[in-house]
């Protein structure tokens, strides 16, 4: 969902003003990916959420900032109401209206998924939200991604998981599914793996051809 449906960009005042520059912003999510990564290689779970605050306290220490909880607080609850990308709305859309079954699966927890798509007006284009905190086993792990399918009553080479984060996809494909790559601006599909088939430069590219497929 993140950076996939929806702009991260959107933060980038947030944590100029409370942490000095926008690259703030990227050093902070892949804080959290990271810690992400070892919590599920260490079979260690912890949510997605308390892994993202522990982020953020790290960066604002490595950059010498002490932020007060109502900084803290505008720079986490920030996440809850991202926008869409601009193409996004109507992509989903077309996707919901060729008869797929469609939905997001995050690694944040469910109630923040929710509230993520209420906010930036998706999830009248889904059938379901989905959540890793389900399984407690974030992704890339395989578990959230065979849930999914299992929620949805479709076989695992049926579904296609559509991600801008090679991460993502290379653990989706790991599991079964068909990866669908989103080529978002400052995103470089790691170079040893092999390039998804379908790609493109926006989720409308991408649509077009997984409808043509």
């Amino acid at each position: 969902m993140n950076e996939t449906l929806l702009d991260l960009g959107a933060l980038d005042p947030l944590f100029s003003r409370h942490l000095g520059d926008v690259s703030a912003r990227r050093e902070w999510f892949a804080t959290m990916l990271r810690s992400a990564f070892v919590s599920t290689i260490t079979d260690s779970y912890r949510p997605f959420g308390e892994l993202g605050a522990a982020a953020l306290d790290a960066v604002a220490a490595t950059r010498g900032v002490n932020l007060g909880e109502a900084a803290r607080a505008e720079l986490l609850g920030g996440l809850r109401s991202l926008p869409p990308h601009g193409e996004v709305p109507d992509a989903l859309a077309r996707l919901a209206s060729s008869g797929l079954t469609v939905a997001a699966l995050t690694n944040s927890t469910l109630e923040v998924a929710r509230e993520q798509m209420a906010s930036s007006g998706l999830d009248r284009h889904l059938d379901a939200v989905l959540s890793a905190d389900t399984v407690r086993r974030l992704k890339p792990a395989p578990e959230p991604y065979l849930n999914a399918t299992e929620t949805l009553a479709v076989a695992p080479d049926d579904a296609w998981m559509v991600a801008a984060h090679d991460w993502d996809l290379l653990g989706a494909e790991a599991a079964g599914l068909q990866p669908a790559y989103v080529a978002r601006p400052g995103q470089i599909f790691a170079p040893l793996d092999r390039l998804p088939a379908v790609r493109g430069a926006d989720l409308d590219s991408v649509v077009d051809q997984i409808l043509a497929w």
